[in-house]
């Protein structure tokens, strides 16, 4: 999918694309054309707070491929942060636009979640809709889902739009988990029970606690990331390659709204093009869009498999990156020969390897342990635990894993409990903060790590 012409403003680490309700629909019948799975998610007060203190589902918003506000609170920030949205586009109002679309378009739909009302109702107001399938999973704990059942049946039915009422986070957790797999080119959090289709749906509270907590946490970003200086004429974009074929792209002083404005669809075809290196060692000012366009980049090298590492940033980027928690999202180098390096040994890089004593099989994971490798590394374990006898203990090491996922939590569940079955210890040693807030999210810190 290509990116988008308008710049992105970052909200409290979380990246909101600026389009209209009637681009959004546009957007999302580019993806569904595309016939690639994209996952899309519409983000208000309650669901920014939350992703403050759970790094998952911050993680989710950082790779989502179109994110929109739905409360006018958020429009307000990003006015106060200086690239204002064009508008609310909440599910109420977006999802019947998808399904009028989908009635003329000939798209398939598939109603995960909630209740047969919502479906009657939408079967009865638009009887050529192509409603291939609903299903209401047993309510379970994200883990203990049965996803093979539903995956089944996401696959027989075959839809081009999936919507997912599970409510927030466990809907954003599902679809991340799953929607790879599912192959289902447009999926979207739908709230809880498409409560907003059956009249039930409720506004959300005013004044309350968290609405207090985002209206604080909007001001510091403000106060953090104010502009000081006038700001000078934008520039052009630098980019070159490299003499390993690499890109560099040299970031301008300020990396302020007016300078991505100018520079981003230049930035944005070196990402297309290949591995980038992002040089912020001049950068002494950044704003919210400028965290909002590291992100989309960031995001689109992700999705096309490439590298993007930002290079000696200097303190004002740093602090940046630390208020909107966003330190861990991105690789950081010292300098462009550092970079250089890391990029050659990430390329022949093994996921997976070990160590063998008398009494003890070590390995090692390493890097992200997501949906996105979570097969493959699992594949490579057991290849390992080939190796063991039965007085032996294993310990897997996560010193040098950065992030986990749902998926990556739920193959470290698989492997204790088939080597408990086996009468054998596994140990998970040496874990970050990060992940462990991941395994603490789930409420298997005991059994993960006792």
């Amino acid at each position: 999918m290509q990116m988008q012409a308008k710049s992105p403003i970052a909200i409290l680490g979380v990246p909101f694309d600026n389009i209209t309700l009637a681009e959004t629909c546009s957007l999302a019948a580019t993806m569904i054309e595309s016939r690639y799975p994209h996952y899309a998610t519409t983000v208000g007060v309650d669901f920014l707070i939350a992703a403050q203190v759970d790094v998952e589902l911050r993680r989710i918003l950082f790779d989502a491929h179109l994110i929109v506000a739905e409360e006018n609170l958020v429009v307000w920030a990003s006015k106060v942060l200086g690239n204002p949205l064009p508008g609310c586009v909440t599910v109420p109002n977006l999802i019947p636009q998808l399904l009028v679309l989908a009635e003329q378009k000939g798209w398939r739909v598939f109603l995960l979640g909630g209740d047969d009302v919502a479906a009657q109702k939408i079967r009865a107001r638009q009887p050529k809709l192509q409603l291939v399938g609903t299903f209401q999973p047993e309510i379970k704990p994200l883990l203990e889902m049965d996803h093979a059942d539903i995956l089944r049946r996401l696959r027989e039915a075959k839809p081009d739009i999936l919507l997912v009422a599970f409510g927030c986070p466990m809907q954003e957790k599902w679809i991340n988990m799953n929607y790879r797999e599912a192959g289902v080119p447009f999926v979207l959090g739908a709230g809880l029970n498409f409560d907003f289709l059956t009249g039930e749906g409720r506004s959300p509270a005013k004044g309350s606690i968290k609405t207090w907590k985002f209206i604080g946490a909007v001001l510091r970003q403000w106060w953090r990331l104010r502009s000081r200086k006038k700001t000078p004429p934008p520039t052009q974009a630098d980019v070159m390659p490299d003499p390993h074929g690499n890109l560099v792209i040299r970031a301008p002083v300020r990396l302020d709204a007016a300078a991505v404005q100018v520079t981003q669809s230049e930035w944005q075809r070196a990402v297309e093009s290949g591995h980038v290196m992002f040089d912020l060692s001049e950068t002494n000012f950044t704003d919210s869009t400028g965290m909002g366009m590291l992100i989309r980049l960031r995001k689109r090298a992700r999705e096309l498999d490439r590298q993007f590492i930002l290079i000696a940033p200097r303190a004002p980027v740093q602090n940046a990156l630390k208020l909107m928690k966003l330190d861990e999202f991105f690789t950081v180098q010292a300098s462009l020969a550092g970079a250089r390096i890391l990029m050659e040994s990430s390329a022949g890089a093994a996921p997976v390897t070990s160590g063998v004593s008398e009494k003890e099989l070590q390995i090692r994971w390493a890097g992200e342990i997501t949906t996105l490798n979570a097969v493959e590394l699992g594949a490579y374990t057991e290849s390992e635990l080939s190796q063991i006898t039965p007085d032996m203990n294993v310990v897997i090491d996560l010193s040098r894993v950065t992030f986990v996922d749902s998926t990556g939590i739920g193959l470290m569940v698989r492997f204790k409990k088939n080597l408990k079955r086996r009468n054998l210890s596994l140990t998970f040693s040496n874990v970050s903060p990060s992940v462990r807030n991941v395994i603490r999210a789930t409420q298997l810190e005991a059994f993960l790590l006792e």
